[in-house]
């Protein structure tokens, strides 16, 4: 579990490369930064008051208070798990940080820096834990038999659709459906790809808190799906382009994984693969329909995580197992309860993070602007943001000192 913490933490830089490749030249270390931006905030938010809301008590809307600031967070184990309680906390962290990053691939090349981490840091109580709760925090999703396995409600269809409102208040980058605006390092995304379906062996595997049967599952699914989903995306970049495009493999990656997310301990290794496969399908319909509408949700959160995520969700309704997953088969082996509890979550959820999220964005909005202004977005956000380069572009200004004795001076490379 402490290795699979890791995992899932490296899944935000790695998402943070995944996210810088797709964007402009001028924009990498802003878009990077929201990522790094999210480990802080996220971390700090949770440990304060996020994790208490989240996991203490049965609310059937939200927790309590009683872990705020780490309370009573100790060394022995939390109640249902065999792993200490402060292992726990941490593990549940990482979630809530790459949720948080997530979220900030649809206002990429535009949204102020602090604007932004006002929003990571509001986002995360109101909007992330209310949903953890919800799924496997003692909520009502949770009481009433929704599985789900390692965050297809919080995680995917949070950020997914909060993706989509936070795209619609921030508005479209102004030369959006004007000029391309194109991915400038397709082998920073494929690495990002590579590492994020690495940490997501963390993310799921870890998800079973232990070495059992469910968390061998999700591994091992997590394995099939991905694979599934991007064969099935080859053959629709051909069909569509006769291209095999590069980024078209990462998304494709992150789709599948994305998919497996929340049905990996619940599924047998056949309808996982058919889960990873399926998947690609709305997803990649999604992506290319999105591009010719004017919602600039830049780099299709809604498409690669809402969607899949819900996909996921609607499959474990149908498709689980109780011979692999010991806990409950679905309408396909009998039991049509499950698929209508699943069905619930993929409508509940997504309402509630996509109202949320908008009026926070709103409230924020009133405050302070979220967005730069034209020039400065013209200029680029590296620049006026964080005042540095990803790109080196010169060797430097020449500076002029005064040399002892003399009335000119030595130029100076700086």
């Amino acid at each position: 579990m402490l290795i699979a913490t890791a995992l899932v933490l490296m899944m935000t830089p790695a998402l943070g490369l995944f996210y810088a490749g797709l964007v402009r030249s001028k924009n990498t270390l802003n878009t990077f930064m929201m990522c790094v931006a999210a480990m802080a905030v996220a971390v700090v938010t949770w440990a304060l008051v996020g994790y208490s809301l989240a996991f203490d008590g049965d609310g059937s809307i939200i927790g309590g208070f009683g872990h705020a600031l780490l309370d009573g967070v100790t060394f022995a184990p939390r109640e249902g798990t065999t792993i200490p309680h402060l292992l726990f906390f941490a593990f549940q962290a990482t979630f809530c940080v790459i949720t948080v990053a997530l979220v900030s691939g649809a206002v990429v090349e535009r949204m102020r820096f602090g604007p932004f981490l006002i929003f990571a840091a509001l986002w995360s109580v109101l909007v992330y834990a209310v949903l953890a709760h919800w799924a496997f925090g003692g909520g009502w999703l949770q009481a009433n038999g929704t599985l789900d396995f390692a965050g297809g409600i919080p995680v995917e269809m949070g950020s997914g659709f909060s993706a989509l409102a936070a795209a619609l208040v921030v508005g479209a980058r102004k030369d959006y459906g004007r000029q391309a605006l194109l991915p400038h390092n397709a082998v920073y995304v494929l690495l990002g790809a590579g590492l994020l379906w690495f940490g997501w062996f963390g993310f799921n595997g870890g998800s079973g808190f232990g070495t059992g049967d469910a968390s061998v599952l999700a591994f091992t699914n997590t394995l099939l799906a991905p694979a599934c989903t991007l064969v099935v995306w080859f053959v629709l970049d051909l069909v569509r382009g006769r291209r095999v495009t590069a980024i078209g493999a990462a998304t494709a990656i992150v789709v599948g994984c994305v998919a497996i997310t929340p049905a990996g301990g619940f599924l047998s290794p056949g309808w996982a693969m058919a889960l990873g496969a399926f998947a690609a399908l709305p997803s990649y319909a999604l992506i290319v329909w999105r591009t010719r509408t004017r919602v600039d949700e830049t780099l299709d959160v809604l498409a690669a995580h809402g969607t899949a995520g819900l996909i996921g969700i609607l499959f474990i309704g149908v498709f689980a197992q109780e011979a692999w997953n010991g806990v409950s088969d679905g309408l396909l082996y009998g039991n049509a309860e499950q698929l209508l509890w699943q069905a619930l979550a993929i409508v509940a959820a997504p309402a509630y993070a996509f109202v949320v999220t908008y009026v926070l964005l709103r409230v924020i909005g009133a405050v302070t602007p979220l967005r730069a202004s034209e020039r400065e977005e013209a200029i680029g956000m590296d620049i006026v943001q964080h005042g540095e380069e990803a790109y080196a572009t010169g060797e430097g200004a020449i500076l002029v000192t005064p040399e002892a004795g003399s009335s000119g001076g030595v130029p100076v490379r700086a």
